[in-house]
């Protein structure tokens, strides 16, 4: 299962579990409208939209509907706005922790449920490398983003011996319409910015972070679990 599965991560996870041989159950928030649904899985065999109001209602959904769950990809999103810390905003504060920490923290808590009863399950949570390196005005996104990765290492140990494998998967510089839409790089002097922001020196790809999430819940390496993993060209 995927959530949020048009927005930052979610086209490259889908599209990488599709080609592995999953079916991949996907969250969205568009979802709700029929005609979305439809869109969405029309050309994409193996790719079911749910008409779930929330990411852990979905976990639900999956499970009764094919009777396990193998995969979750907690895919987060939400704006990263610019917010001083001299100037909070409590309200604001508030819908960002809900979107970045509680939902995501509903969702494994739901899936991880399921998978611990059934011995084995993999889950990956897609936060971010800003708390690497926080910047001005974005203490509270990259406060989130820290808790939520945390919270992926503290999961990992509590479920490691009921076979239960969880990583975090932290990216900057990701190609998505949500925070670095490549459009806006495509230019000489966008690309000449990124050669200077990073060592790789251009937008990571959907492909390249699908096919991270596949190796991740392959069951190839489960020895490794509870890692925060950098996805950043190098930046981190």
């Amino acid at each position: 299962m995927v959530t949020q599965a048009t927005r930052y991560a979610g086209p490259g996870a889908v599209e990488a579990l599709r080609k592995a041989g999953y079916t991949v159950f996907c969250q969205d928030d568009g979802f709700l409208d029929e005609a979305a649904r439809a869109a969405f899985e029309d050309g994409r065999d193996g790719a079911v939209a749910s008409d779930a109001k929330t990411p852990a209602g979905a976990v639900g959904q999956a499970v009764k509907r094919y009777g396990r769950l193998d995969v979750l990809v907690s895919n987060d999103v939400y704006p990263a706005r610019y917010q001083p810390v001299d100037q909070p905003d409590a309200a604001e504060i508030r819908r960002a922790a809900e979107a970045l920490l509680v939902t995501p923290a509903a969702v494994l808590g739901k899936a991880a449920a399921h998978m611990r009863r059934r011995g084995s399950g993999h889950i990956v949570v897609l936060t971010s490398a800003a708390p690497q390196r926080p910047e001005h005005g974005f203490s509270v996104y990259s406060a989130l983003r820290a808790a939520a990765s945390v919270y992926a290492q503290a999961a990992a140990r509590e479920l490691a011996p009921h076979g239960v494998v969880v990583h975090a998967i932290a990216p900057n510089f990701l190609e998505s319409e949500t925070y670095y839409p490549p459009e806006a790089w495509a230019t000489d002097e966008g690309r000449e910015k990124l050669r200077g922001l990073l060592p790789a020196g251009r937008l990571g790809t959907a492909r390249e972070i699908g096919d991270l999430v596949v190796f991740l819940t392959s069951g190839s390496a489960d020895f490794l679990t509870g890692d925060v993993i950098p996805f950043t060209g190098g930046w981190a």
